[in-house]
């Protein structure tokens, strides 16, 4: 692997490369400017743009610029990802792309979703809960760490939101915008699912417990702390536990980034890309959990599908 530290380094010399990861912010250009210099010279190895809170525009220009895209966030609106599906899509050979849901890739998680699967189809599914806390993060809006909550419950539920009712409790002393937040769902699968939002509370915690038919599923989901670490499921079956799992065993590492999904999520795309399949979660597969974090940022009080 060869290494540059700006993109005029990069074009003095540019090799012959299987595939470019690039920094959006670049000394003396932008990432894509780069990309655009590259392409212009001929060069079609595949490129990775790499950056952090990009705006609409940005995400816009890579996807249409043909740059294999990792997303996180996906957009802030509905309107911001239908219009990076567009792009994407616009060509006949539609632009790979992955939403960086790393949930779904943490190793409990997976495992979690997988033994849901043998049970039976979502419908067997009754009901979710999905426990989200944090220590005084006082963000304006907290939604853009939820869409990781609402995303785990649509995964480990196989399953869309039908509709959802929304409580908040605001928190103005301690900031514009600061609330706890609540929503009561149903899938369109019929399970229930109710999910807990805490900014401001004692303990960096992500729990989920899942009840399908005789079988329950706690998940304790090593999220940014300690107190979950590694990570941990238990299957209980009528109430017998035959799973008792740890995060690190069933991830084959210790590895904050292993145990988190953030390997599990880029491993995924870059193995889809080699093997030519279509990376997943995809934008249109995300779009539903934006709707969803966006009703939390207007403060709605319902959502029906």
């Amino acid at each position: 692997m060869l290494t540059y530290a700006t993109g005029a380094e990069l074009l003095a010399d540019i090799p012959q490369a299987a595939c470019f990861i690039i920094d959006y912010r670049l000394p003396g250009m932008s990432g894509l400017d780069l990309l655009a210099e590259i392409r212009r010279r001929r060069i079609r190895s595949p490129a990775i743009l790499i950056t952090t809170q990009p705006s609409a525009a940005v995400r816009h220009r890579a996807a249409t610029s043909g740059t294999v895209l990792i997303e996180k966030p996906p957009g802030r609106t509905v309107q911001e990802v239908d219009a990076l599906i567009a792009a994407a899509e616009q060509s006949g050979r539609p632009v790979p792309h992955q939403v960086a849901f790393n949930r779904r890739f943490v190793p409990i998680v997976a495992e979690a979703r997988r033994r849901l699967a043998a049970v039976g189809p979502p419908s067997a599914i009754q009901h979710l809960h999905y426990e989200m806390t944090r220590v005084d993060r006082r963000d304006p809006d907290f939604s853009t760490t939820a869409i990781h909550g609402l995303d785990a419950v649509r995964f480990l539920g196989g399953a869309d939101y039908a509709q959802a009712r929304f409580r908040y409790h605001e928190q103005p002393a301690l900031g514009p915008g600061v609330a706890h937040m609540f929503v009561d769902a149903v899938l369109t699968s019929g399970a229930t699912a109710h999910l807990a939002f805490c900014p401001t509370a004692g303990a960096v915690v992500e729990r989920a417990t899942v009840h399908a038919g005789g079988h329950t599923f706690f998940l304790r989901i090593p999220m940014w702390g300690p107190l979950d670490a590694p990570g941990h499921l238990q299957h209980v079956d009528r109430g017998q536990v035959v799973a008792d799992l740890a995060g690190d065993r069933l991830g084959g590492a210790s590895d904050a980034c292993v145990l988190g999904g953030f390997f599990g999520e880029y491993a995924a795309f870059l193995g889809d890309l080699a093997a030519g399949r279509t990376p997943s979660p995809s934008l249109r597969e995300c779009r539903q959990s934006v709707e969803i974090a966006e009703c939390l940022r207007r403060r709605d009080e319902e959502f029906r599908a």
